[in-house]
């Protein structure tokens, strides 16, 4: 695993390909109260590139470019919030979108247990060493078990993508799947708008 750290944007000369995965750090998990901090990637190659915004302007053109590309598919591990942090403080619209863990809930409906570290301990037989979670990414500078914290998050989402499709399409649940992700920015919008817990689709 090599962990390429990037300070303010993505460099021009980076190349991730048509297929990417996504994660954010955050200064906790509010929507409304708690900042973007970082945002990392990976093109599925073992590499994991760390970008540390800028919080004052978040001034990054190149991250926002490859964000925003419709051409290019971004695959994240609970995509809701995600979303909902890239569109509040980049303006950004994540678009189209693989979730791992919505993919999880409608093809692994033998287990309850949807997190990232679960399902890639099942489906890749890798252990993720989940310690620096709760950790300050506000920080100056990120350290390196940050940083590699950060990279793992990333660097199996490829794989679990591959393995989840498989799954929902022996089950008959990809169209099903492709539906609730081309939801997400309108769930987002839910969550940002005040709506994060009630389900407007319930009867009372």
């Amino acid at each position: 695993m090599t962990v390429h750290y990037h300070r303010g944007d993505l460099p021009s000369d980076v190349n991730l390909g048509a297929l990417v995965a996504i994660d954010t750090e955050t200064l906790g998990l509010s929507l409304t109260r708690d900042k973007l901090c970082v945002v990392q990637l990976s093109s599925g190659d073992g590499d994991a590139h760390i970008v540390q915004l800028d919080r004052s302007s978040y001034d990054c053109p190149n991250l926002k470019t490859l964000l925003a590309d419709p051409g290019t598919e971004k695959i994240l591990h609970f995509a809701r919030f995600d979303v909902a942090m890239i569109k509040t403080y980049l303006g950004v619209t994540l678009a189209p979108v693989f979730c791992t863990k919505i993919a999880s809930k409608l093809s692994r409906t033998y287990t309850d247990r949807h997190g990232l570290k679960d399902v890639t301990r099942e489906l890749v037989g890798a252990d993720m060493n989940k310690q620096q979670q709760s950790s300050d990414w506000g920080a100056d500078t990120l350290s390196q078990a940050q940083l590699d914290y950060a990279a793992s998050d990333v660097l199996h989402l490829h794989e679990l993508r591959a393995k989840l499709t498989s799954m929902l399409e022996r089950e008959g649940r990809m169209e099903m799947a492709k539906a609730c992700f081309d939801f997400l920015p309108t769930r987002a919008d839910l969550d940002l708008a005040g709506w994060p817990e009630t389900d407007i689709f319930a009867h009372s």
